[in-house]
């Protein structure tokens, strides 16, 4: 079991090695060659954010990057200042592979790690900065939009610039999607792209409302053509290459950087496009399909983020509950507290499963062309971006209660992950916008099919008996699930809609379960009811008739919050 009441605060430790769900998770989804050749790197990494990034995250939120947009004489430079402690975080996630080693092949092996990998790295760096991890992410979906729709563009040099091992090298990545008029409804943007006449050359023109990592140095860029249609389908995708010759020609102008709730770390602001020159990418008349790549990647990583941010909360829940007495023992010893915290250690390991499970789909879809994992993840990806978002939030905000008052206080860090991951259920899609993708992805690939597909293949594992009778409750669930997919399909649009959120909810919550009884049923026949308790504790929750009865948090709050072994035959 882990031991808490050793550490005085959640910082200072390796989180890889304290994070027993993100290691049993990254372990299903690797091959096992990709698992021997990651594991130590993994640790090494989560080594370094505990004991660097950790600490210079809190200095960065007490002096977060600064704009200035004109020099002493007046002319425009467009420079944004960042303290000292930024430049540190960047060479740590960036030199250590965070989105080199999925995209090029790193030491040791023969082709690139799958994207999962570059989704581990961000849940260990959400542990601390999910403004960081944007900057992160965004330059790893920047990287996967050139891989996969633009030779020319790879052979640009912008490619390799952005899957840099040298952050001397590196350009970091962003999306310029957000118009002030439009917000979610992207095909309402009014950015004019026109041709120069150099081949594949455009000046850009017009208005970017929420442009976070605002000076990186590879910024892709939704933008209309002479003539083109109106609607989505007349967008065209753009790579703009930022330098400071771009920056203080005025072409490029950085009106102001957002006063922003949290995550600021990263620099957000409203950009102002001028002529700028930029190189269509792809197909003209794809630009929304390929932007939507970026889009399917960066809703993953908001996914995975939530999972580390919550790791966080979690692990500074359970130092604190270890260290603090009150009336004569850790406050952990009270019946209220383990039930709490067995189920935030529950409520963070399924989040952890699902958004890994979707990652895996968007990998087998991205570099297999499987098409049974592409109508998955249209499903699965929404889902789990949504709840985790949802379940982050209310993670980090009682962490703070867990801590008292001190939770409240700027020199602990539970005030600040509440702030920085309240942006999640906001970034890439609000949840409302989340749930109708569900639809979509129903309604114009079937996609609901294959996740009872799944749903079942998970099911049909259960056999060994410590698992057998969670697994009949789920599958009760799961028929019901079923008759709720086909009413909604067949109801009218204003109806669908109406229940869209209630139904992502059911999905995630039935699909939860059936992938934690798999994992369960892997556990028990390895001897090890742990993940059978887990499985029935999220099950009597979300599945249940909301009368929890049972005392498992009393009785085994030992084994599922501090991660201990459970002998099977017991259950």
């Amino acid at each position: 079991m882990l031991s808490y009441s050793e550490h005085d605060e959640g910082r200072g430790m390796n989180y890889w090695e304290v994070d027993p769900a993100l290691r049993d998770e990254v372990q299903r989804v690797y091959t096992d060659d990709e698992y021997r050749w990651a594991e130590e790197r993994l640790s090494r990494f989560g080594e370094l954010v505990g004991e660097r990034v950790a600490d210079n995250s809190d200095t960065i939120d007490d002096s977060p990057p600064s704009l200035e947009t004109y020099d002493r004489y007046g002319d425009i430079v467009n420079r944004v200042g960042y303290h000292p402690a930024q430049k540190e975080n960047d060479r740590t996630a960036y030199e250590n592979g965070a989105v080199a080693d999925s995209f090029d092949a790193p030491d040791g092996r023969g082709e690139p790690m799958p994207l999962t990998h570059s989704l581990a790295h961000y849940y260990l760096i959400c542990y601390c900065d999910i403004g960081l991890a944007c900057s992160v992410s965004m330059t790893g979906g920047a990287a996967l939009v050139l891989e996969q729709c633009d030779d020319e563009g790879r052979h640009d040099g912008v490619f390799g610039d952005l899957t840099a091992r040298d952050l001397g090298e590196l350009r970091q990545g962003a999306m310029f999607l957000t118009e002030e008029q439009g917000g979610s409804d992207v095909g309402a943007n009014e950015t004019i792209a026109e041709p120069t006449g150099e081949e594949g050359v455009y000046e850009l023109t017009g208005e970017k409302w929420f442009c976070s990592n605002i000076d990186a140095g590879a910024a892709l860029v939704l933008a209309r053509r002479p003539d083109a249609p109106e609607g989505t389908d007349g967008l065209s995708l753009f790579v703009l290459k930022q330098d400071d010759e771009l920056r203080e020609s005025g072409d490029v102008y950085y009106r102001r950087l957002k006063d922003k709730l949290g995550t600021k770390s990263v620099p957000t602001g409203e950009v102002e496009l001028r002529g700028a020159r930029a190189r269509l990418v792809g197909e003209p008349e794809r630009g929304f399909r390929y932007m939507t790549e970026m889009l399917n990647y960066e809703r993953l990583t908001n996914a995975v983020g939530s999972c580390g941010t919550m790791a966080r909360a979690l692990l500074e829940s359970k130092v604190h509950a270890a260290d603090r007495e009150a009336f004569g023992k850790p406050i952990e010893r009270y019946p209220l507290m383990k039930k709490d915290l067995v189920d935030m250690t529950v409520t963070h390991e399924t989040a952890t499963a699902v958004s890994f499970e979707a990652a895996d789909a968007l990998n087998a879809y991205v570099r297999d062309q499987d098409d049974e994992a592409y109508r998955a993840m249209r499903v699965l990806v929404p889902v789990a971006k949504y709840r985790t978002g949802e379940d982050a939030v209310e993670m980090a905000s009682y962490a703070m209660e867990v801590l008292g008052g001190n939770g409240y206080v700027e020199e602990f860090v539970t005030e600040r992950l509440l702030r920085d991951v309240q942006v999640t259920p906001i970034w890439e899609g609000t949840s409302n916008i989340l749930a109708l993708d569900v639809l979509r992805g129903m309604a114009k690939e079937g996609a609901h099919t294959d996740i009872l597909d799944r749903i079942d293949g998970y099911l049909d594992e259960a056999e060994h008996e410590a698992v057998a009778s969670v697994a009949e409750t789920v599958a009760g669930a799961r028929d019901e699930l079923e008759e709720v997919m086909n009413d909604v399909a067949t109801a009218g649009v204003d109806r669908a809609q109406l229940r869209a959120k209630d139904l992502a909810d059911l999905i995630y919550d039935v699909y939860a379960s059936a992938l934690l009884v798999s994992e369960a049923e892997r556990d028990a026949r390895n001897g090890d009811g742990r993940k059978a308790l887990v499985a029935r504790r999220f099950v009597d929750r979300n599945l249940g008739d909301g009368r929890i009865t049972d005392d498992t948090p009393l009785k085994r709050y030992e084994e599922i919050a501090k991660y201990g072994t459970v002998d099977v035959e017991e259950l």
